[in-house]
């Protein structure tokens, strides 16, 4: 471990061990040098950023579309759907249309995706309330923590 020395000082000890000098942190003042093996760090760096990526997953966000006067069964069918993907870690978005007439009646498509989300209590949270945004009425299910 060596302080401060001047940067053709230590380019000379570098080549001398037969090594490269790499910067470490050149925002610094004054810059941090290490003498290694410039081939073997990058090596390890590469294999670590791939482990990284390997490990990362790709959230999606799966929709799912009714409208207020869907049946029961449909339902039921839509929500093992949602509960699907929200077993598969994606984040679930739930919308109801609304046509002509039915936007008169927005509390039943309300009441509906309420519904819903409490079917869907036990892998899901549901992140907001049922937002109308203009002849669609959504809410977002994001999956539970898993233990």
């Amino acid at each position: 471990m060596v302080g401060i020395v001047s940067s053709a000082t230590a380019l000379s000890m570098a080549e001398a061990q037969d090594l490269d000098l790499v910067k470490i942190s050149p925002n610094a003042v004054p810059p941090v040098c290490k003498i290694m093996d410039y081939g073997k760090f990058r090596f390890d760096q590469l294999k670590k950023e791939k482990e990284a990526k390997k490990n990362q997953r790709v959230v999606e966000i799966k929709e799912i579309r009714m409208s207020p006067g869907i049946d029961t069964n449909d339902l039921n069918t839509k929500m093992r759907n949602a509960i699907k993907f929200l077993k598969d870690g994606n984040r679930v978005k739930v919308s109801v249309r609304f046509r002509g007439r039915e936007m008169a009646h927005t509390e039943i498509g309300e009441e509906l995706l309420i519904r819903f989300g409490d079917g869907c209590a036990e892998v899901a949270n549901m992140e907001k309330k049922p937002k109308l945004e203009g002849r669609f009425m959504t809410i977002f299910l994001t999956p539970k923590p898993v233990k």
